[in-house]
């Protein structure tokens, strides 16, 4: 039998494997094993930020921050400029509703309130039987004519606003009159006819005084009884015209 030699490693124990060589294939395994599963935990982002996040967070939320001021910015300025080029648009706008508003105050569209004149017309409590001789019945009672004249006087005297009894009228209300009642836009009204202007209350009296036909009724007055009472009001209310702005009829009359 032979004897081994000192020095020399049998030939069973050199194909035998040894420790390290199964533990390396192990640690290496779970080194992989480790390393999926730290990264699927993580989703693709740092686990160290997870943990100490919060400076992190507040430079992204800051980044951010700045980032949305400064569309906030360009969003202003896009404004501004769209502003400035429709303010030609705007402009026109304003002149037309401007021109709207004036004309309206014009047709008698709008409430007004300022001061006014009041002029009364009232038939004579004269008794038929003691007229004088020159008079008869249809001089003791208000024709249309005479209320006519009276608001084509305050008209001249520059009225803005006029009313006739309780009802708004503008230059091309009709008055008329049947017998002795007066009917404007469909209502019929009695003596005393009441008609209001509004404005400057010495220029209304003045027109007043100088109208011919205005003057011609009042000689009738104290001959007569007629009634005819000016009155000068503070501010006064005016309701907005509410009828018609169009002509129904009308004719030229003969010169």
């Amino acid at each position: 039998m032979r004897g081994i030699r000192r020095g020399s490693r049998p030939a069973l124990l050199a194909d035998r494997p040894t420790m390290w060589s199964v533990l390396v294939p192990v640690i290496g395994l779970l080194a992989g094993l480790l390393f999926t599963a730290s990264s699927q935990a993580a989703r693709g982002t740092d686990l160290r930020s997870e943990a100490t996040g919060v400076p992190d967070l507040i430079r992204a939320r800051s980044l951010a921050n700045v980032r949305l001021a400064a569309e906030v910015d360009a969003t202003r300025r896009q404004i501004d400029d769209l502003s400035a080029r429709e303010a030609p648009v705007n402009a026109t706008l304003a002149d037309l509703t401007a021109r709207g508003e004036r004309l309206a105050r014009a047709a008698g569209a709008t409430a007004m309130r300022g001061p006014a004149v009041s002029v009364a017309l009232d038939d004579s409590p004269m008794p038929v039987d003691q007229l004088p001789d020159w008079a008869n019945v249809n001089d003791i009672v208000v024709h249309q004519q005479d209320v006519q004249a009276v608001v084509n006087a305050l008209w001249r005297g520059g009225a803005e606003a006029m009313m006739v009894m309780d009802q708004r009228i503008i230059s091309t209300s009709a008055v008329r009159c049947v017998g002795n009642t007066l009917i404007l836009q469909g209502r019929v009204y009695s003596p005393p006819f009441v008609i209001t202007a509004l404005g400057d209350p010495d220029a209304l009296i003045g027109a007043l005084d100088a109208d011919e036909a205005v003057t011609k009724y009042r000689t009738y007055v104290p001959a007569l009884g007629l009634g005819y009472d000016v009155t000068r009001l503070g501010e006064t209310d005016f309701p907005a015209y509410v009828g018609a702005l169009t002509l129904g009829s009308a004719r030229v009359p003969r010169s």
